[in-house]
């Protein structure tokens, strides 16, 4: 099979289209033929070796944490699925593997893809989708009328909390560039800034919760302008978030946390939902060929991406 692959950390000279084996199935795992799958910052990021503590260092590696296809073999101890069946699958961190023509994750990150979407759609929701819906819902305990503020509100994660901060009721604040202003609009934010105008941390409104979608802005320069008890999320753990989980109640009662995407049924079923009824809609920037990994990842890399990037594998 035809595979994204590198066989060192580094820059995206490393990474390679090469011929190699198809995975095998352990009894707890589906093997899908791949449709499509999503390129996210993490990905360019276990290119590099910044998550290697968790990647390890044995080589040749896959890249790719999600993608979507058809069901082509179940292991002895696979319950839910079978063969033909339209998926959305997380491969687990250490193999990763989704940039592929073939691909495998455990059944409890194997999802059945609602047919109304499609597998370009659907390959785009384990990570940066459900992301979004889990920061806001268990992290930030979202409710209706609060005032939220989703920074990088355009990129692959902020076009959805966006999108899914309206359906929950709140009112919603997308800090974007002047270029993305009109699309941020269009995803239901009541406000936009322009971030190359105007600094939301040294304004004077307040907000229950701030998701820094795409980790820029620290909890420090963000919670003042936290309301008393706002919640501050982060893509990315730092120092200063740890340090506010001992603090908090004590010296202050603003909270700050980070989000690690848990993949699960209901959630993805939520999200397929909304979809479906098209109170959440998909923003799909580019579309590249397998052969175009490079390019994609090149992309992502600029931070300019209009909601999600895609590599078509097969028709």
């Amino acid at each position: 099979m035809r595979a994204v692959v590198f066989h060192k950390y580094g820059g995206n000279e490393v990474v390679e289209v090469e011929d190699m084996p198809v995975p095998s199935c352990r009894p707890e795992d589906v093997l899908i033929k791949v449709r499509a799958a999503s390129v996210n910052p993490v990905d360019w990021k276990m290119r590099s070796g910044m998550l290697r503590i968790v990647t390890g260092v044995a080589f040749p590696k896959i890249l790719g944490r999600e993608c979507a296809g058809e069901v082509i073999v179940i292991g002895n101890k696979v319950a839910k699925f079978k063969t033909g069946d339209q998926v959305v699958i997380l491969p687990a961190i250490k193999s990763m593997g989704a940039f592929a023509e073939y691909a495998y994750a455990p059944e409890k990150t194997t999802f059945l893809k609602s047919q109304t979407i499609s597998f370009e759609e659907a390959a785009c929701l384990p990570i940066a989708g459900l992301t979004a819906f889990q920061a806001l819902r268990d992290k930030g305990r979202i409710m209706p009328g609060q005032k939220v503020l989703i920074n990088g509100a355009s990129g692959g994660v902020g076009h959805f909390a966006v999108q899914i901060a309206k359906i929950l009721g709140a009112n919603v604040t997308g800090v974007c560039s002047r270029a993305n202003r009109d699309f941020v609009k269009s995803l239901g934010a009541d406000n936009v800034i322009d971030y190359t105008k105007e600094d939301f941390t040294k304004g004077r409104d307040r907000y229950d919760i701030i998701f820094d979608a795409v980790a820029k802005r620290s909890f420090g320069a963000c919670k003042n302008v936290l309301a008393e008890y706002g919640r501050y999320i982060s893509t990315l753990p730092s120092p200063a978030v740890l340090l506010n989980r001992y603090l908090a109640g004590f010296l202050t009662r603003k909270k700050a946390t980070d989000i690690w995407v848990k993949p699960n049924a209901a959630d993805m079923e939520w999200m397929m939902a909304q979809i479906t009824a098209g109170r959440i809609k998909i923003a799909i920037d580019k579309i590249y060929a397998l052969d175009q990994a490079k390019e994609a990842l090149a992309f992502s890399e600029t931070g300019k991406v209009r909601g999600k990037i895609v590599l078509k594998i097969s028709s």
